[in-house]
């Protein structure tokens, strides 16, 4: 497991499936993941989506899992022959795959309770890697499972979620990602070289611009991010001096509506 200071906790999600690379389907798990780790203090590093492609899944995940505290998958656990995740993890740990007995127990018991026959195609999903234990899915039986750094979930939002919310007592935070918002009605490019100079001075504050155009007024918000809350605030007071020594009023927080391209997209955003 890779190594992490005490105050920080990372994570890498992993995005498993040629359907959202093919555009077929559109993720709906990675903010939900993102969020649910933040409130817990662990910090979502990196984001990766992957095709069904099994060298592709076994370097992948030994990569990551070596490099992040935790690795969460979504995808390829179902019962059809492109489902392929559970057996990727088990090569990457260079473990054996197997009927779960537990898992068989768990899908035996909901076939004979919902009068569906309990297909060798359905009993795939009772393969699990050896050493793995399972991550309980409330909705239709089918279990995830940890092994070692990794969790293994299912793709389908909704089974992925409950399958989250049970795993708050394996998992270890840190100290929460602090963020304040400053707004102001200016171009980013004006902003932009003050801003280098804050990110060069303060380092432990990742400080990001985002410019906005909504009901004919343009300008950019600034968010800054940082497990120090006393750094965090001197850089909020210090973009606020900024903006003011440029002619611009700071705004609390960030202007709503949609967001406008990047550099001059609107008329003198910049």
């Amino acid at each position: 497991m890779a190594a992490a200071p005490s105050d920080q906790v990372t994570a890498c999600v992993l995005l498993i499936g040629d359907e959202i690379l093919s555009g077929r389907t559109k993720d709906a798990n990675l903010s939900y993941i993102a969020r649910h780790l933040g409130e817990m203090g662990v910090q979502v590093r990196e984001a990766r989506v992957i095709p069904d492609v099994e060298e592709v899944i076994v370097a992948t995940v030994n990569e990551v899992r070596a490099k992040y505290d935790y690795v969460f998958t979504t995808g390829g656990i179902g019962p059809t022959h492109d489902d392929i995740t559970a057996d990727c993890v088990a090569k990457a740990f260079a473990v054996e795959i197997g009927y779960h007995p537990e898992a068989m127990e768990i899908l035996t018991a909901h076939y004979k309770e919902t009068g569906n026959e309990f297909t060798d195609a359905r009993k795939r999903m009772a393969r699990i890697p050896e050493g793995a234990s399972l991550i309980p899915n409330p909705v239709s039986k089918a279990p995830g499972f940890q092994m070692g750094n990794v969790f293994v979930m299912a793709g389908i939002p909704m089974i992925m979620q409950v399958m989250m919310d049970g795993l708050a007592g394996r998992l270890k935070g840190g100290r929460k990602m602090l963020a304040r918002t400053v707004s102001c009605e200016m171009g980013e490019g004006q902003l932009a070289e003050g801003l280098r100079a804050l990110q060069e001075t303060h380092p432990s504050v990742t400080i990001g611009s985002y410019p906005f155009f909504f009901e004919k007024r343009y300008g950019t918000s600034i968010v800054m991010r940082s497990i120090d809350e006393e750094e965090l605030g001197l850089v909020e007071e210090e973009v606020r001096a900024l903006m003011l020594g440029l002619g611009a009023a700071p705004i609390d927080g960030e202007v709503r509506g949609g967001q406008g391209p990047k550099e001059g997209a609107a008329a003198g955003a910049s």
